[in-house]
């Protein structure tokens, strides 16, 4: 990270408390993994190791980084240093909020629909392109990837109903 987040005002979440979290969220797969491991078997079989051998081991490093990681975190004097500023983090969301929508939007629009819908927003939105230019480049996007990939390649990608009532 630059200096100028500390310089724009500092005014956001600190860059130990930041760190703090991702290491519990980490630690919290960690223990799903292991959770899940336990259900399925840890041990070994008459064929060799069960399905949640290795998984099991993997949840466990996991675990054990994390509470490394916070504990070094802890032992070391807190410098204050700012993460990133509230509007740096507005900036990310701009990007990652319409993105999580479309993948969301993905199994009941199809990938070509959602597609062609994100690439126009982000354009207009965030590119500020104009309507004459956004919209054919949205069109014409997902237009070349069917046929790269569904054409081409023969790789089927997720449709909604709009592409099936083409008959594609």
């Amino acid at each position: 990270m630059s200096d100028t987040a500390h310089e724009s005002g500092g005014a956001g979440p600190s860059h130990r408390s930041v760190e703090a979290g991702v290491a519990v969220v980490v630690a919290a797969v960690g223990l799903i993994t292991v959770l899940g491991s336990l259900k399925v078997g840890i041990g070994w079989g008459d064929e060799g190791p069960k399905a949640g051998f290795f998984p099991f081991y993997i949840g466990l490093a996991i675990i054990i980084s994390s509470v490394i990681n916070l504990y070094q975190l802890f032992t070391v004097a807190d410098d204050g240093a700012v993460f990133a500023t509230w509007d740096q983090i507005y900036k990310v969301l701009t990007v990652v909020i319409p993105t999580a929508i479309y993948v969301a939007v993905i199994p009941y629009s199809g990938i070509y629909v959602a597609s062609a819908l994100l690439i126009g927003l982000f354009m207009m939105w965030l590119g500020k392109y104009s309507v004459l230019v956004a919209i054919p480049t949205a069109i014409a996007v997902p237009i070349f990837f069917f046929i790269t990939f569904e054409r081409w390649f023969l790789v089927p990608l997720p449709k909604g109903p709009i592409e099936k009532l083409l008959g594609f």
